[in-house]
């Protein structure tokens, strides 16, 4: 089967420092890859990459074979990004997570909405309704994380998205993650610090040192 991502002779330089140096890297469709390492070794610049958010200074980065230089939409239609700070339209927690559906021209959003809300433990009809300024932290998260999940894309890559969050909502936001992977076969590549999470999902664990892949761990 053709990897989902594919990296070949990757390289990202800021204001003429290497921050990321990859000779070459493949993550399998539905599996789960860790990444991890200290601040500053590339983990976030190599999800960007993944997501289709920045080019590579140079090389290459495949989705399902095709190459990056071409970047056609439903590629960025497929893949999905979370950070650690939860972004929301301000408007109602049903039309943060509706809205992808909408832009797709998608049928049946209610149930879609409900269905993703309830996914990520929060009850349809309670938080509904309820505006974006009325959300703790964790349920802003959780939000974000089901408007990304009602998509349900072929890879959700998670850039630190418990790190701010109190324990039970990181929880929620790790369970609903795996259940991503288990309903919809999504691909998941997960940046965190807490190694004892990555250790217990994760198929491959890289870890990260000045921008270079230094060693890759799998738990099969």
């Amino acid at each position: 089967m053709t990897p989902l991502f594919t990296l070949n002779n990757a390289w990202q330089a800021y204001n003429g420092r290497t921050v990321l140096e990859i000779d070459r890297l493949e993550i399998p469709q539905g599996s789960i890859t860790g990444l991890s390492g200290p601040n500053g070794c590339g983990k976030s610049t190599l999800l960007r990459m993944l997501a289709f958010l920045e080019n590579p200074a140079s090389g290459c980065v495949q989705f399902e074979g095709r190459e990056c230089g071409a970047k056609p939409n439903e590629i960025h239609r497929q893949v999905t990004l979370l950070v650690q700070e939860p972004y929301l339209l301000k408007r109602s927690v049903f039309a943060n997570v509706a809205y992808g559906l909408k832009v797709r021209g998608e049928t049946e959003i209610t149930t879609k909405v409900h269905a993703s809300l309830e996914l990520v433990g929060l009850d349809p009809n309670t938080f509904a309704k309820r505006s974006w300024y009325e959300l703790s932290g964790g349920e802003a998260q959780r939000v974000s994380l089901a408007s990304r999940l009602v998509l349900k894309p072929k890879a959700l890559l998670l850039d630190e998205p418990t790190a701010s969050l109190d324990e039970a909502s990181a929880k929620l936001v790790r369970d609903a993650a795996m259940q991503a992977r288990t309903q919809y076969g999504t691909t998941l590549v997960i940046v965190s610090h807490d190694l004892n999470w990555l250790r217990n999902c994760c198929d491959t664990i890289l870890f990260m040192q000045r921008g270079r892949i230094v060693e890759q761990q799998e738990f099969l």
